[in-house]
């Protein structure tokens, strides 16, 4: 039953890892500052534009950390994990644990919406890249999003 207090959902906790490598994968992921991430930033800066990394924002009362975030044109820009964020290319259900992580991965998905759709209310532009996406590609499309976006 869960209690309403996430520290006390037993439903959300993590089941017990299916193997010894299954432990050591989970343990790798990072939340911030992957290396998709990092390449994109690279791009992004050799453009000549200047942003923050892993700011949070908390808009109409929602909690908002984008990947990067450009504060005078208000974009917000997140690299999506094909895993974390149930992309339709890449995305595998994983066999152990399968009903635990769908709950999980839901959970994600809803976030990102709601997350989404809070920034779109209040101005904010909403850039969001897959992980397997050439960093220099997603680049362009946000280097022309945020100099449209500080013209006006």
């Amino acid at each position: 039953m869960a209690s309403g207090h996430p520290s006390l959902d037993l439903d959300r906790r993590s089941p017990p890892p299916s193997s010894y490598v299954a432990r050591r994968t989970m343990e790798a992921n990072r939340r911030a500052d992957t290396a998709p991430e990092r390449h994109l930033r690279a791009a992004l800066h050799a453009r000549g534009l200047r942003f923050r990394k892993d700011m949070r924002l908390v808009i109409d009362g929602v909690a908002v950390r984008p990947d990067i975030v450009f504060t005078r044109a208000r974009v917000a820009v997140f690299v999506d994990g094909c895993f974390w964020h149930r992309c339709p290319l890449h995305f595998q259900t994983p066999r152990a644990n399968g009903e635990w992580w769908a709950r999980k991965l839901d959970r994600n998905v809803a976030r990102d919406r709601r997350n989404d759709s809070a920034l779109a209310a209040a101005g904010w532009a909403v850039v969001r890249a897959w992980e397997h996406e050439a960093p220099l590609g997603v680049a362009g499309r946000v280097e022309a999003l945020v100099r449209s976006r500080q013209s006006t």
